[in-house]
Formats: C-alpha cells, structure tokens, sequence
C-alpha cells in the first residue's frame, strides 16, 4: 500500500510554483573600510545603496562636483541659532511652522511662537529663490520656498541653502529628491547612515556636474510645478472665502459662546440631559461646538450631516491587519496621516500587490472623489486626494469619506475650514491617544448653501486646485524622468 500510494504521488500533476525574485543588492567592501567599522563583517554595517548610489555618480558621463564648496553650486547653507520657543496662543503670536510641515502642499500653522522669545525672527522667515533641508529627526526631506510659504517663521531645523545660479536651484531640489540624489544625502561616502544632518554635510556630497541646457530644463519644470501649486492654494483661499461670505461667518476666535460666569478664567457651561448623547466628557460638549451650527441654521438653506446621501455613500475605515511589506516593484505605496497633504509622499512603505489584492480592491484603495482624515492621532485634518494617489493605499488609521462627485470639492472645503475642524475635533475619543469612528464623521454637521450656484462655484474651485496639484506632480516627475535619462544613467 506504501508502495501504490507512493507511485501515485509521483505520478500526480506537480503544482506550478512561480517565485519572483528581487535583485540582489552587492557591493564591495575595502579592507581598510572593514577595518574602521570595527573589523565588522556583517552586511548591515556598511549601506549597499548608498554605496551604489556614490558609484552612479561618481561614474556618469558628465563627471561630478560637490554641493558646497569653492567649485560647488551653492552659495550658502546655514540654518539660525538655536533658541528656547516661547509658545502662545493665536492671537498673541507669531506662526511657527515645524519641518515636518515643510513637505506639505499648504502647510498650516498649529503653533505660535510669542514675540517675547529671545531669537531674531525676521531670521527665521524664508526667503525667496531658497532650497530647504530638514537637519534633524527624518533628515533628507527636501522642498522650496514658494509663494505659499515666503515670509512664513520656519523651525531652526530647517537648513536653508541659496545658489550661485538660479537654475541651479530646481536642478538640486530634483537631484536630491531623487532616489540616488536622497540616499547619497542622508550618508557619508562610506555609505553609513547620518543621523543629523549639518550645512557642512553638503562639502562631501558629491552631484553630477550636468551641462546647462540640462540644468536649466530641469529647473524649469520644477518652477512651474511649484508655480501651480501656488496657483491650487490661492483657489482654496478662494474657495474658502466664498463659503465664510455666504454663511456670514466670523472668525473663529471672535464667535461668542454662552458660559455661566464670563468673569472667570475657566468656562463653565450647562449641560441637558437630553443632550448629552451618552457622552459625559466635556471635550464633546465644548460651546463653540454649538455656537457654529447655530450660525449655520440661521444662514443656511438647512444643515444636514456628512452621512447624508447626497453628501456621502459611505465612511470607510480599513480593519486591522497583517501588513506585508515588498520592495517598490512589488507593490503599492502606503500612505497615513503624515503623507496626506504630501504631493509626493515620502514615504518609503510599500504593500504587497499579491498579498493584499482584495483588500487594496476594497477599503485600503484610494478612490476618486474621497476626502482622507485620521482616525487615530492628528484629528481634523482633511485631504482631497489628487489622481496619482488613485493607485495607492491608507493605512488602517485612516477613513475615506466616499463623497458624491457633484458635492466633493465643496465638502472638502468646509471640512478643511477651521470651523468643520472644529466640528469633527468634538468626537474625539479615548485615553492616550485621541480616536474618532466612521459614525461620528458621518455625524458632522455640513451646511447646504442658499445660492445653489456659489456651493457649485466652490465645488468647481477646489476640484480646479486639485487638478494643479496633478499637473504640478506630473512635472515633477518629468524632471526626475529627465535627470534619470540624460544624466545620472545617460550613455
């Protein structure tokens, strides 16, 4: 019977194994290398890329220069002394913005600095025609002073760098956006990994000394980029200043709220039972809360909820799950809180194709015409995904609020103002870190426009702005396509 049962499985069909295989990552390693490392034999001591990234470069027909440096490009990298903030509150400071803000598309201000504190702040402010390079925690992050952000208060964590020639100013930012330019940045020659970033840094990493044509062409398409989303921001200004002139809305800080005793520091306010919606915590029954749908009731045609079917079909929220993790070929980027008002997130996580296909199929894909929040951390913050985001996934700390396409970009709006801010940041729940559900933002409250034509007016700005962003993206990555092809892997 061993014998029959045997033969018959060696006579069974043999199951077709397909095994993808990813290339093998090499370099070789000196003696003298080894020896200052420790005599340390282990892969992981010495960075195989960045090894390969120095030799690219090194290597291209063009040859190669340093960043900084007598024959180097740029003119000066510094960043302003450090200094002990002094943090206030909105109407008696200045706005502070972070370096983890520095890659966003419109980066707002949570923290503001009083003008008591001990620096220079005209120092701080950015200037035009300036390259910024975050020196600390996750260094290498790279973006440019725009329209947008030009005379704002950056951290001293930002380094900012100017150059002798204007074109060269477009022609770096893609060189160390690139994924060679970025790892030979974030290492030394050696290939090991630098933990803060200093101007000094910028002495020894090497750049392929292009021709000007090349550099100028580069940086053209860098500039319009960042000139369209310039142009995307100012439409959300736009769009943002209709929706408070038509419901006759104030500023946030002046709204007048009832408390018991306007006298003391602490508010104070009632409470009825009838109201409380089983919650007993007094971040949920905040006045100003109140306050703004009262403005809404009384300038708008109604006010209805984002559950509402003629805002939304649905909130998802992704369930808990495993994540594999492949290299980029293999997969599809992962993206949270942090990367959402990212044009081009940085994140480098991407998910497996294979092993997550129904569920990127399902409730992790992006979808056209959602609008992105937290669900854990950072809660209130909004995004209107741009088309190239369409391919990629949310972590399982994100919602996508499924919005019909003729309210989208209207919603998303009044989402994205500080009083829909407000309204979403009264669900917060939890101990030590801040949680909201899918039925609490179906629970917000979204006001319906009198004058049907300004809602649409609204609607068609912010789907214009988001269209400017695509645009803006598609150039950047036609500049990172040009220093690819006619530079760094030119024949």
């Amino acid at each position: 019977m061993v014998d029959n049962l045997a033969r018959k499985l060696d006579n069974a069909p043999k199951a077709e194994i397909e095994i993808s295989e990813a290339p093998v990552k090499w370099c070789s390693v000196s003696l003298a290398e080894m020896v200052e490392r420790g005599k340390r034999l282990e892969a992981s001591v010495f960075d195989v890329e960045a090894k390969q990234a120095h030799d690219l470069v090194k290597d291209n027909k063009y040859g190669c220069s340093v960043l900084l440096g007598d024959e180097g490009i740029i003119d000066t990298a510094y960043y302003p002394g450090r200094f002990k903030r002094i943090y206030c509150d909105r109407g008696n400071g200045v706005p502070f913005y972070l370096p983890s803000q520095m890659t966003d598309i419109y980066p707002k201000a949570d923290k503001y600095i009083s003008k008591l504190t001990k620096c220079d702040i005209d120092e701080l402010k950015l200037k035009e025609k300036t390259l910024l390079l975050t020196r600390s925690g996750t260094i290498g992050s790279i973006s440019l002073v725009s329209k947008t952000i030009l005379g704002t208060v950056f951290s001293d964590d930002v380094i900012r760098v100017t150059f002798k020639n204007d074109y060269d100013l477009g022609y770096a930012y893609t060189y160390l956006k690139s994924k060679v330019g970025n790892t030979i940045l974030q290492t030394n020659g050696y290939g090991s990994v630098i933990t803060h970033l200093e101007p000094e840094h910028l002495s020894e990493t090497p750049i392929p000394n292009a021709p000007i044509e090349i550099r100028k062409k580069i940086h053209n398409l860098i500039m319009k980029s960042y000139s369209l989303r310039d142009e995307s921001n100012a439409l959300i200004d736009q769009a943002q200043a209709l929706l408070v002139k038509e419901l006759n809305l104030p500023p946030i800080s002046e709204i007048e709220i009832d408390t018991l005793d306007k006298s003391k520091s602490v508010q104070t306010f009632n409470v009825k039972l009838s109201e409380m919606a089983g919650r007993a915590d007094a971040s949920y029954h905040v006045p100003i809360v109140d306050a703004i749908v009262d403005i809404l009731k009384k300038n708008a045609a109604e006010v209805t909820t984002v559950g509402d079917e003629r805002i939304s079909s649905d909130v998802v929220l992704p369930g808990r799950f495993k994540r594999v993790y492949v290299e980029k070929d293999y997969g599809v980027k992962f993206i949270g809180g942090k990367e959402m008002h990212q044009l081009i997130p940085t994140t480098e996580k991407y998910l497996s194709k294979k092993a997550h296909k129904k569920q990127l199929e399902g409730s992790l894909g992006i979808k056209p015409y959602s609008i992105l929040t937290p669900a854990r951390g950072s809660l209130g913050d909004v995004e209107l995904p741009c088309k190239h985001f369409y391919s990629w996934a949310i972590s399982d700390n994100m919602m996508q609020i499924l919005s019909n396409k003729n309210v989208c970009g209207y919603l998303y709006i009044f989402l994205n103002s500080e009083y829909g801010k407000a309204l979403i940041q009264r669900f917060t729940y939890g101990g030590v870190v801040d949680a909201i559900e899918p039925f609490h933002i179906q629970s917000v409250e979204v006001p319906i426009l009198r004058n049907q034509d300004v809602q649409k007016q609204i609607n068609d700005l912010a789907l214009q702005a988001n269209e400017k962003r695509y645009q803006a993206y598609l150039l950047e990555q036609e500049a990172l396509k040009v220093l690819d092809e006619e530079v760094i892997y030119a024949e």
